[in-house]
């Protein structure tokens, strides 16, 4: 079960050798190709706190010092054990909220909170099935435990850089929850872009919770824009962001690569912090919008199942959320007017007949008599 919860491939941390020093030289095309900078001068994620459902995050990195809350356990509901921080969570996290101290990696939101629900750690990676031959699971999964915790506890974001083949119920009814919240979901599409299936169908199998309503599913570009060869492509990618070789932590003192729509999906976490940050009462559906719609290099199509709207840019998506929170969902009326300027409609008239023309209903009846009557007296003096 935890297989089926875990990493969306083998890739998603491609350990690529450790970068060179200092990271933030090397990671400079990844803010560029999300104009994080320009939105920096809006928010940096103040006040707002994401969750990270993954392997525990590691609270002693100089890039998230003093900024991580560590949940519970979420594989079994009454298991109380502190596992182990893991690489995966620690660098999805720190490409969200990184504060870039000390010259260390700098995230999307670096001035956000993180809030880490962990999973074990797996160190081959996922082993998925087709769906035809995914098991049905009975009770509510860990991944489903984790969003409910997540919306309880003060999450504004969930970041979900993990997948599995085949919808499950309670994973389905925990984000309706959160997205009921006002809680934005953002999940990795997954790896499978060059997959059997993928290259024989023309697209891949859908991965969820990518795929579940309302959630953001974010597939990879490279460093030129271009679509990643493995990520995914099916209608549950909304946008894309970098995804091969992206600069993440690799422990509290290096630095190594990451390809994989699981980076991609942590960076535009970092831009719905970022937005729930300036604008907190925005719900997940606006934030999307928002995302999606000031997305930069758009297919020629305005949409394609491959990189969705385009690769997400932080600052136009704050532009467009501003415009968005402008927008009056109701009219204001002015005291004593029902619709503006304009005269009134006439007061309805009182239920019941109306006497004037019981008036002349009864004239009319009347005379019609007088002249039936009269008809039959001049007949019967003709016939004398």
């Amino acid at each position: 079960m935890l297989t089926a919860l875990r990493l969306l491939a083998a890739a998603a941390l491609a350990l690529a050798g450790t970068a060179a020093p200092p990271v933030r030289a090397q990671q400079e095309w990844v803010l560029d190709a999300l104009n994080v900078e320009q939105a920096w001068a809006v928010t940096k994620g103040e006040n707002v706190t994401v969750a990270v459902v993954d392997s525990a995050v590691d609270t002693g990195i100089k890039e998230l010092k003093d900024r991580v809350t560590v949940g519970p356990d979420m594989t079994e509901p009454a298991l109380d054990r502190k596992l182990p921080p893991g690489r995966h969570g620690t660098a999805m996290a720190a490409l969200i909220a990184g504060s870039g101290a000390d010259g260390g990696l700098v995230g999307v939101a670096p001035a956000a909170r993180i809030l880490s629900l962990p999973l074990p750690e797996e160190e081959d990676g996922p082993s998925f099935l087709p769906p035809a031959q995914e098991q049905a699971p009975t009770g509510e999964s860990p991944l489903a435990r984790a969003i409910r915790y997540a919306a309880g506890h003060g999450a504004k974001v969930v970041s979900l850089s993990l997948g599995t083949y085949g919808a499950q119920k309670s994973e389905r009814e925990a984000v309706s929850y959160a997205l009921g919240k006002g809680v934005v979901v953002v999940a990795a599409v997954g790896n499978d872009g060059q997959g059997t299936y993928a290259k024989d169908n023309q697209t891949s199998y859908w991965s969820f919770p990518a795929g579940y309503p309302g959630v953001i599913g974010v597939g990879a570009v490279d460093k030129q824009g271009r679509r990643a060869p493995f990520s995914s492509d099916n209608l549950s990618v909304l946008v894309a962001a970098p995804g091969v070789e992206v600069p993440v932590v690799k422990d509290r003192s290096s630095y190594t690569l990451s390809s994989g729509t699981s980076s991609a999906a942590a960076l535009v976490a970092g831009v719905a912090a970022l937005i729930k940050s300036r604008y907190p009462e925005m719900s997940p559906a606006q934030v999307a919008q928002a995302i999606a719609l000031s997305a930069r290099g758009r297919p020629a199509a305005g949409y394609d199942d491959k990189v969705g709207f385009g690769t997400a840019d932080a600052f136009a998506a704050l532009n467009a959320a501003e415009r968005l929170a402008g927008q009056q969902r109701e009219v204001a009326v002015p005291s004593g007017r029902h619709f503006g300027e304009g005269a009134e409609s006439p007061q309805p008239s009182p239920p019941g007949p109306d006497p004037w023309r019981l008036w002349l209903y009864g004239a009319g009846v009347l005379l019609g008599l007088i002249g039936f009557c009269g008809a039959i007296v001049v007949l019967n003096q003709r016939k004398q």
